[in-house]
């Protein structure tokens, strides 16, 4: 005689579901890290102007309210920042740097940066707040 019962419960664990979060999860992570890393990390308040700058494959070269040079991340003493800029470049196909600098700086700085670009052939985009 066949005592069980007719609802059986199965034992088997259904992996559609968690497949479908874990995809989710990874093209949420995967986009969410392109955007990060495409933004720029160092705070410096921008001169005003109107337009934008979306040049997201070049250089950024950052000059904050300290007077400290910044290629990308990566703080430069003022002295070195012409041979980092021609060693990074020669590696890119493009000569194209950013430069981000802080409103209250003197015009000296930026002069400098564009001096060397000017130098070396290099392409140069001042970054700008949109009004």
């Amino acid at each position: 005689m066949n005592l069980r019962g007719r609802n059986k419960i199965s034992p088997e664990f259904n992996m559609s579901s968690m497949t479908d979060i874990v995809f989710l999860l990874l093209i949420f992570f995967m986009i969410a890290s392109t955007l990060a890393k495409q933004l720029d990390t160092i705070q410096v308040k921008l001169p005003q102007a109107k337009g934008k700058t979306e040049n997201r494959q070049s250089i950024s070269v950052t000059i904050n309210s300290d007077n400290r040079f910044f290629i990308d991340e990566n703080q430069v003493p003022k002295n070195s920042l012409e041979s980092e800029l021609v060693i990074l470049l020669r590696a890119r196909e493009q000569n194209v740097i950013v430069l981000r600098a802080e409103n209250t700086i003197s015009i000296n700085e930026v002069v400098y940066v564009m001096n060397i670009a000017n130098k070396n052939g290099i392409e140069i985009i001042l970054a700008v707040d949109a009004n």
